[in-house]
This record gives structure tokens, C-alpha cells and sequence, in this order.
């Protein structure tokens, strides 16, 4: 006796297509900055991301999450931004340390265009 495969089930929800066609030179790049910049060390990130403006703890965590961080790096945020940042009472931001903007690298992996423009004007101050 012989059995035979079961017949396939159709599926419940049929397969969607995409509304927009997706550019796979973007995805690439974009997930080449983000395994880049997991690679880069945690305080330079911050350094970076403070240095274009200022930022509240809960957003420049969810910041730091897209690009991919660790739950060790996640802990010690508080850490690293008494270090390298000033808080201002006012609307609980954090801006970078003075003396740190020499330390910035204009040509950072995960900066943009406009982002390296902005810092450019700021580094220009």
C-alpha cells in the first residue's frame, strides 16, 4: 500500500504584495550601518548621536535601539551619559560636553548627508 503526501491547505490570508517596490540598494546599506555601528563601542554612539542635537533618556534610547544595542549597553546608559553629556533640568534634555566636540568624527557610519551637514554648522559655532 502506497501512501500519498496530503493535499496542500490553502492559506487563510492570501499572500500580499507590497504597495511600494522595495529598494534593495537601500536595505543593504541600511543594514550595513546598522551591523556597523553595533560593532562601534557604546560611549562613541552616544558621543555621536548628542553631538548632532539634544536628547531625553527615553529617545535617545529608542535611538540607540535602532540601531541595535545590547541589554549590558542598554543598563548602563545613565552611566555614560553623566560622563559625556549635561542635563538640563528644564525638560530633562542631555547635550553633549563641551569638550568632547573635538573628539567627533565628521565622517561617522552612522550619520547621513543632512546629519553631516547639521554637524558641520555646529562644529562651525
Amino acid at each position: 500500500q502506497v501512501r500519498r503526501a496530503p493535499q496542500g491547505i490553502p492559506d487563510v490570508v492570501p499572500g500580499r504584495k507590497r504597495s511600494t517596490p522595495m529598494n534593495l540598494a537601500n536595505t543593504i546599506r541600511r543594514t550595513q550601518t546598522q551591523s556597523t555601528m553595533s560593532q562601534r563601542p557604546y560611549r562613541d554612539r552616544v558621543i555621536h548621536l548628542l553631538a548632532l542635537r539634544n536628547y531625553k533618556k527615553p529617545e535617545l534610547l529608542a535611538r540607540l535601539q535602532k540601531d541595535g544595542v545590547n541589554q549590558k549597553d542598554k543598563n548602563c546608559l545613565g552611566i555614560t551619559l553623566q560622563q559625556v553629556a549635561n542635563l538640563n533640568p528644564k525638560d530633562n534634555s542631555y547635550s553633549l560636553k563641551d569638550y568632547l566636540f573635538k573628539d567627533i568624527q565628521k565622517d561617522w557610519p552612522g550619520y547621513n548627508e543632512i546629519d553631516k551637514q547639521s554637524l558641520e554648522l555646529i562644529l562651525s559655532r
